[in-house]
C-alpha cells in the first residue's frame, strides 16, 4: 500500500552525508511506488527562536508553514539530522520549536494533564549521523537527545512506532562505510 511519506534532510548545511541519506530513502520509497517529499533545513530561511513561548504571536515564514502543511500530509515522516554536542543541530531544534505548535501539534484541554495528540496516526524513523560509537552513545550517554525526540518532541504530538538508526562513528569512516550506510538507507526506503 503506497504511503504519503515526508523525509526531512535536518542538516543545517548543503552538501553533507545527512543529505544524501535522506535523498537515498526518498529515491528508494519513491521507486518503491510511495508518494514522496522531501525538504531540505539548509535551504530554509526562519527565525529559530520562539520568542516568547507558545504564546507569543509570531507568524511562521513561508518555509515553516510548508514544512507545518507536510507534516500534515504525511502518513511516515523520516529525520535525517547529524548529532551535534549529543543532541540535534539548534536549526533543527528552533524549526521543531516554531512548527510543533500548540492547535497544530498538540492541544492542552482544561483539566487534562497531558495533551490531546494532534498529530496521531503517524508513524517515524530519525536517522543520525555521530562521531560518538554507538556503543558510548547508548550505554554511558543513554542516548539522552533519542530520548528527547522520542518522548517528549515526536511522541507528544502523537507519532507513534517511531525508529532510530545511528551512522557511527562518521569521523575515520571509509568511503566505502558511508557508501554501505547510503545503500543500506535507500533499501530502508524501499521497504517503507
Amino acid at each position: 500500500m503506497p504511503k504519503r511519506i515526508l523525509v526531512l534532510d535536518g542538516h543545517p548545511g548543503p552538501d553533507s552525508l545527512c543529505g544524501a541519506l535522506a535523498a537515498a530513502y526518498a529515491e528508494g520509497a519513491w521507486q518503491a511506488g510511495h508518494d514522496v517529499q522531501l525538504l531540505r533545513l539548509s535551504e530554509m530561511s526562519f527565525d529559530p527562536d520562539m520568542g516568547a513561548g507558545f504564546d507569543a504571536d509570531k507568524p511562521l515564514e513561508p518555509c515553516l508553514v510548508e514544512v507545518q502543511d507536510k507534516i500534515a500530509w504525511c502518513e511516515h515522516m523520516v529525520i535525517v539530522h547529524p548529532m551535534w554536542w549529543g543532541l540535534m543541530p539548534a536549526k533543527l531544534k528552533g524549526m521543531i520549536d516554531r512548527v510543533l505548535l500548540p492547535g497544530f501539534a498538540f492541544r492542552y484541554k482544561p483539566g487534562q494533564k497531558l495533551p490531546e495528540q494532534l498529530l496521531a496516526g503517524r508513524t517515524a524513523e530519525v536517522m543520525v549521523t555521530a562521531d560518538t560509537p554507538r556503543w558510548y552513545l547508548y550505554l554511558i550517554e543513554r542516548a539522552s537527545g533519542y530520548r528527547a525526540m522520542k518522548s517528549q518532541i515526536l511522541g507528544l504530538c502523537g507519532f507513534k512506532g517511531i525508529r532510530f538508526r545511528t551512522f557511527a562513528p562518521v569521523q575515520g569512516s571509509t568511503l566505502e562505510t558511508r557508501k554501505g550506510w547510503i545503500a543500506r538507507v535507500g533499501k530502508l526506503g524501499e521497504a517503507a
